[in-house]
């Protein structure tokens, strides 16, 4: 079976951990710190800190910026659950919208019809590692009639003057827009390094701050730090460097649990080292992909790089045209027979119960579900060799013959 997404584990990850496990310090500490400051270089942002998970970082940052009971976070219905989840968290309002036809990203135009007065914050989300479509959303959120809508509660929603944008870039580290790396386009981008994403921790997460010069960064890093180890005033690392006699500490508020280990830290020292030749062997897979479907009339092929974007080649989405929901699925199955791992990306938010329950309707999101309900995410990873993605090719398209 050649499977869907394994990560990209060997000897040098080993000796890393190995490393760390041996050097009588496992949680967080200098290996994390080396991470947050070789990630805000790779990417370009003002600071960066690193957590268990991209949600946490998520949720953290909605909550230092003040979202509460009251308050819409709009965010696209097609995504994981993950980015209405932790708006839910702080007691706000999810308010979703439906996606460009020509891509699986969110709608500008949608968005511009949903903000109100309490719209605080947007949360974009870069489907497979394709950007949005930031500075269309950067002129919409900076024109006057939307800033004069905007409501503050407290300082920091007073210093920015406009709604926060956040992107939700756990599928795009590596990808590019307009000439900058993901990660010093938005005010705040949070990325993901679970399993199976390009770049992994096994779990965990960063923020990246690039908010107006006007914020003081450090300060929001010490902020978010303090808010993922229990609102405590110090952490382990800063209590050993002050001496023994300056174990005492406060805690500050009632905060969460959520930093990221330096034995997570040590996998990701590896992967960002090495991650130019991940996007080059990703980037290939694509192209073979791109050779092997171009003459399919049925095959929808994703975009992943314009004049404008490039994607950090996280997901192959490729669409069966005209097929239901139905078709797409019994092609799944007879891929799988062929012993090829295949996925989907993803059930929009209003299939399921959490959100359907509470009265969110698929029927309002109609191009989500038209690109949701013929799409097939294919194998891409480092290891996958160029035999196995033919393959893949292979089994898709007998698979699509025999169902359509």
């Amino acid at each position: 079976m050649i499977p869907f997404s394994p990560p990209r584990m060997d000897q040098q990850i080993v000796d890393a951990v190995s490393e760390v496990l041996l050097s009588g310090w496992i949680t967080t500490g200098p290996k994390t710190k080396e991470f947050e400051n070789q990630l805000s270089d790779y990417v370009g942002c003002r600071k960066t800190i690193c957590l268990n998970s991209a949600t946490a970082g998520m949720e953290l940052v909605l909550r230092w910026f003040g979202v509460q009971a009251g308050d819409e976070v709009i965010i696209p219905a097609y995504t994981y659950c993950a980015t209405a989840n932790v708006v839910m968290h702080c007691g706000a309002t999810p308010v979703m919208v439906d996606i460009d036809p020509q891509d699986f990203n969110i709608s500008i135009q949608r968005i511009k019809e949903r903000i109100t007065a309490k719209t605080k914050v947007i949360i974009p989300v870069d489907i497979a590692g394709f950007p949005c479509d930031y500075d269309e959303l950067y002129k919409l959120i900076e024109a006057e009639q939307v800033k004069m809508l905007f409501s503050p509660r407290n300082a920091h929603q007073e210093g920015l003057g406009r709604i926060l944008i956040m992107a939700d870039a756990a599928h795009s580290i590596g990808s590019s827009y307009k000439g900058k790396m993901h990660g010093s386009v938005t005010d705040i981008t949070v990325f993901s390094f679970h399993a199976v994403k390009n770049l992994t921790t096994s779990e965990g997460g960063a923020v990246c701050m690039n908010l107006p010069e006007s914020f003081d960064v450090e300060e929001i890093y010490t902020s978010l730090n303090r808010k993922s180890l229990h609102g405590q005033s110090k952490d382990a690392l800063a209590k050993v460097k002050a001496g023994g006699g300056n174990w005492r500490y406060d805690v500050i508020e009632p905060g969460y649990k959520c930093n990221m280990m330096d034995i997570q830290a040590a996998i990701g020292l590896i992967e960002l080292g090495r991650y130019e030749s991940n996007l080059s062997r990703r980037k290939e897979i694509f192209a073979r992909y791109e050779a092997g479907f171009v003459n399919q009339s049925w095959a929808i092929r994703p975009i992943f790089k314009t004049e404008e974007k490039e994607s950090s080649y996280h997901l192959y989405m490729l669409r069966i045209k005209d097929a239901t929901e139905g078709q797409r699925d019994e092609i799944i199955n007879r891929i799988f027979d062929k012993q090829v791992s295949v996925n989907v990306h993803f059930q929009p938010l209003p299939l399921l119960t959490a959100y359907k329950s509470i009265g969110y309707k698929m029927d309002n999101y109609p191009v989500a579900f038209d690109n949701y309900k013929n799409e097939i995410s294919l194998p891409v990873y480092f290891n996958l060799t160029d035999d196995q993605v033919d393959t893949v090719i292979a089994a898709v398209i007998n698979s699509v013959n025999e169902v359509l």
